[in-house]
């Protein structure tokens, strides 16, 4: 059966026979597999690759097919749940320990060595969608940095909790920030928009760097991202000709962007460095439990 062209007028008539979705489901499986966590949007621009067997069209009606077939191919195993990344909807909990001991023990695996205690300067990550932020979170955990999704243009409250954290501590080094952002008649006014609130509420005596590293043209033309034509209602940015969502750079290729730009700010070594380091804290730390362990049984042997 010869697949229909993608026109509008074919569009809600048109439907996958079962080879075409399986065809699709192979696409999703092969895409993830190479490259995880990802979220369904960055799964949706991979989808949209013409020269794929199955592509799909650009348009809500494609995101919305690729997120179905995302579900249906978690629920029926294919897919790990874990392949996917989603910071929209986060648990709360509250931690409790059976004794000093079980405390030290757990708190033992989330210590971590200061990466940037040597380095010139401090340095922290914005994203305008939680989306984006969901497929750094691990690499900015890794590295030691801060990542804030501002969920477009962020709240003046956001911005001005971020800036007193800075403001109340004694570190003086200048501040850097890395912005991923869409490339639109908004996403090119966010990132401006954010670092004018930065840098209203940072005290004068810390230095702002700010670098948006994604999206921009040129990033565009290099990695042939899938463009939309921008609104015509949309008077803002009007040297802008068309949008690219973040989204739509393959994610293991922001990853590398990311981790490019923070491990160049970092001293030679610094993560090889600070590994070490926390090795040898951490068995310090198991000694600790053992020590308290002991105590414990002396404490019980010591009942009448």
């Amino acid at each position: 059966m010869k697949k229909p062209a993608y026109r509008a007028s074919t569009l809600k008539r048109y439907r996958r026979n079962s080879e075409q979705l399986e065809a699709l489901d192979t696409q999703i499986i092969a895409v993830l597999k190479e490259d995880h966590p990802q979220s369904v949007r960055h799964v949706f621009y991979r989808m949209t690759d013409p020269r794929l067997p199955e592509p799909v069209e650009k348009s809500d009606r494609g995101y919305r097919h690729v997120q179905d077939r995302c579900v249906k191919l978690r629920r029926s195993g294919r897919i790990p749940y874990g392949w996917f990344a989603d910071l929209s909807r986060r648990g709360y909990f509250v931690s409790t320990f059976s004794d000093a001991g079980d405390f030290v023990t757990r708190m033992a695996g989330h210590y971590r060595a200061d990466l940037w205690q040597h380095a010139d300067c401090r340095c922290e990550v914005w994203a305008e969608s939680r989306s984006i932020a969901s497929v750094i979170l691990n690499d900015c955990n890794e590295l030691a940095v801060s990542l804030f999704p501002c969920g477009g243009f962020t709240s003046l409250s956001f911005a001005h909790g971020a800036a007193e954290q800075h403001n109340a501590s004694a570190d003086t080094r200048p501040l850097h920030v890395l912005y991923i952002g869409d490339y639109d008649a908004a996403g090119v006014l966010i990132d401006v928009s954010l670092q004018r609130e930065l840098r209203e509420h940072l005290k004068p005596s810390i230095e702002l760097r700010f670098e948006r590293i994604g999206i921009n043209a040129d990033q565009i033309t290099k990695y042939d991202l899938p463009t939309k034509p921008r609104k015509e209602s949309d008077k803002r940015s009007q040297h802008i000709a068309y949008s690219v969502e973040a989204e739509s750079m393959p994610a293991k290729i922001l990853r590398v962007i990311l981790r490019d730009k923070i491990e160049a700010l970092l001293p030679e070594n610094a993560l090889a460095v600070a590994k070490v380091a926390e090795q040898s804290e951490r068995y310090a730390l198991g000694l600790m439990v053992e020590n308290l362990h002991w105590r414990d049984d002396d404490m019980e042997g010591d009942q009448p």
